[in-house]
């Protein structure tokens, strides 16, 4: 997943901003969590650590993705790419989730530097739609992808639910959440299709998903995209727990290729039996954790839940796979 570095530098750059404000809450007087003393916030400061904390990091991210990534293939004439039901979608999933949660922390930024909810909404939303649109342009001139109509999609989706929600509620009822667990691959050799070589399914995924970091970042076998809806921000009445929340998953399992399970390594073909590696869509209803509805007594514990929020942790699940069929968890994992 290409957007992994940009996903990183967000989340990387959002803790510079401890705590949301309303604007009521911008213009009284605050102490200093740090050192105890008083007095009133320097918006215009703010401003400035806003706009160029986003245009260094976003430069840096940029320049950083094109040399770490596109400057190792050749690049041609701007092209297109249809690239739907590749990775059984996995991947157009993470560009609605990438995009939601680039526009929200953006727009808690925003909001932390001084401007109004309708102001931060603006630049969340255009921002997240051009730092997404960025990567597609690059992919839209190298060799290796193209310009992706699907994934433009996903990315207006993302950003557009995170806007629709804060101009018709002022809040995030509905987010957009993501998962992962890792995956234990065989290492039991494959025969190649003449039976000249041999490779492994650990081989292979280390091959296209990597190791360590890279697996989170990249191996969509592991990945579930949730969206989690909080009950009591839409019956305030409700006995549940003001922290309960309802989500419901997809992810995709057995997925060693972009649309099919074959791959060539050393000028050999390697396929693998779809009886045994049924490559299939996973739909899943959880139970979740709204993070924000937590309450603590400091800036640095708010912040860091609030940055927690975009994850969906283990909790009692139903599932329906596409092979497995229909499966309970007493903690999902994957």
């Amino acid at each position: 997943m290409k957007q992994a570095i940009l996903l990183l530098l967000i989340v990387a750059t959002s803790t510079s901003y401890s705590q949301d404000f309303s604007q009521e809450t911008l213009s009284e007087v605050v102490s200093d969590s740090i050192s105890g003393l008083e007095g009133p916030i320097d918006f215009q400061k703010r401003k400035r650590i806003f706009w160029a904390t986003g245009i260094g990091g976003y430069s840096a991210m940029a320049t950083g993705l094109y040399f770490a990534w596109y400057n190792q293939f050749d690049q041609e004439a701007f092209h297109t790419f249809d690239d739907w039901n590749e990775w059984r979608n996995v991947d157009k999933a993470g560009h609605v989730y990438s995009a939601y949660f680039q526009a929200q922390l953006i727009n808690d930024a925003a909001l932390w530097a001084g401007y109004s909810e309708e102001k931060a909404l603006v630049i969340s939303s255009l921002a997240s739609l051009w730092g997404q649109l960025n990567i597609e342009i690059m992919d839209g001139f190298s060799s290796e992808w193209g310009f992706s109509a699907g994934d433009v999609a996903g990315n207006l989706l993302g950003t557009g639910l995170f806007y629709a929600q804060q101009k018709i509620w002022k809040e995030q009822r509905i987010k957009v959440k993501m998962s992962f667990w890792p995956v234990s691959y065989p290492v039991q050799t494959l025969d190649s299709e003449s039976g000249l070589a041999q490779s492994s399914l650990q081989g292979r995924s280390e091959e296209l998903y990597g190791t360590g970091l890279e697996r989170f970042l990249k191996d969509y076998n592991g990945q579930t995209i949730w969206l989690s809806a909080n009950p009591s921000m839409f019956f305030p009445d409700t006995k549940l727990p003001k922290w309960l929340s309802v989500a419901v998953g997809y992810s995709a399992h057995n997925l060693f290729g972009g649309f099919e399970n074959s791959w060539e390594l050393d000028d050999e073909r390697f396929v693998l039996d779809q009886d045994l590696f049924p490559r299939s869509s996973q739909f899943i209803l959880a139970l979740d954790y709204d993070l924000r509805k937590v309450k603590h007594s400091t800036a640095f514990g708010t912040a860091l839940f609030k940055l927690l929020d975009i994850f969906k942790f283990p909790a009692p699940a139903v599932s329906y796979d596409t092979a497995r069929g229909w499966q309970l968890h007493f903690l999902y994992l994957n």
